[in-house]
């Protein structure tokens, strides 16, 4: 507080309420001022093998963004300690819960924007899908990691070379819906990479199970990929299902092995699938 005070970012008479939307990060809203805010403050040791935690990815991004009105808008960045932190408007809303035709046209909105951010590379194909589920596993020492071997997926989906500027972590808590819209939160794991990546990530079971207590129904399902309006990458999303919903198994299994028992339940929905 005194670090920000002293860069003039917020006054002396702001008050700080902790959110506890988040899983990974301490965060806390700022009220005061002219416009309340958003104090982020990154938990950096913890080394999540699926989504990272960059600081200055998700500076960098909301940059970049800052003009397409789906994003808060940053107002300053900087590090406290060993940590990094991000400041940025508080976007009005409550997260996803329902009318997955808006999501759909919000990530289509996104994917089809072209806007130039160096980032990381994305998964592309089921060669990498493949490795980044096994390097996920790797991690793990469960005796659940030999029951991942029997739905392991055979299929082949070559990488394509259409990449676009992807969220990474499109969860129902990563999208706040208020009357003027949606908005996309928590940009610390953008990339470019295969679309499906982001609509894999939002239409997973055990995402939908973790942030909003049940899965997407079929007919959820065919309704966002109609919504999101590209035939050939909704195609290509069905065709990589399997290996998505294999990477997140794995996933969850790690998790549950770190101490998040409610993932327990999102293995059992995408093993349910595989």
């Amino acid at each position: 507080m005194a670090q920000l005070e002293a860069q003039g970012l917020v006054s002396s008479l702001v008050r700080f309420e902790t959110l506890f939307g988040g899983r990974t990060n301490r965060v806390w809203k700022v009220l005061g001022g002219d416009n309340d805010a958003v104090l982020k403050l990154y938990r950096a040791p913890f080394d999540n093998p699926l989504f990272r935690n960059d600081a200055e990815s998700e500076a960098k991004t909301l940059q970049a963004l800052k003009c397409t009105g789906f994003v808060p808008k940053i107002r300053a960045t900087g590090a406290f300690e060993s940590s990094n932190w991000v400041l940025y408007d508080h976007a009005p809303g409550t997260p996803w819960q329902e009318g997955v035709q808006k999501v759909a046209q919000l990530l289509r909105t996104l994917h089809e924007s072209r806007i130039k951010l160096d980032a990381p590379a994305g998964c592309n194909g089921t060669g990498d899908l493949e490795a980044h589920a096994l390097r996920i596993l790797a991690k793990c020492r469960t005796n659940s990691k030999s029951r991942m071997d029997r739905y392991k997926p055979k299929t082949y989906i070559a990488p394509t070379r259409d990449t676009r500027l992807i969220h990474g972590d499109p969860v129902p808590g990563n999208i706040l819906v208020s009357s003027s819209g949606l908005t996309l939160i928590d940009w610390q794991c953008p990339a470019w990479g295969d679309p499906c990546e982001d609509l894999a990530i939002f239409l997973s079971p055990a995402m939908q199970y973790i942030y909003r207590g049940a899965p997407l129904t079929t007919a959820e399902t065919d309704m966002f990929l109609t919504a999101y309006g590209q035939p050939k990458i909704a195609e290509r999303y069905n065709a990589l299902r399997a290996w998505f919903a294999w990477r997140m198994a794995a996933y969850c299994l790690w998790r549950i092995e770190n101490g998040a028992l409610d993932y327990s339940a999102g293995f059992d929905l995408e093993i349910a699938t595989l």
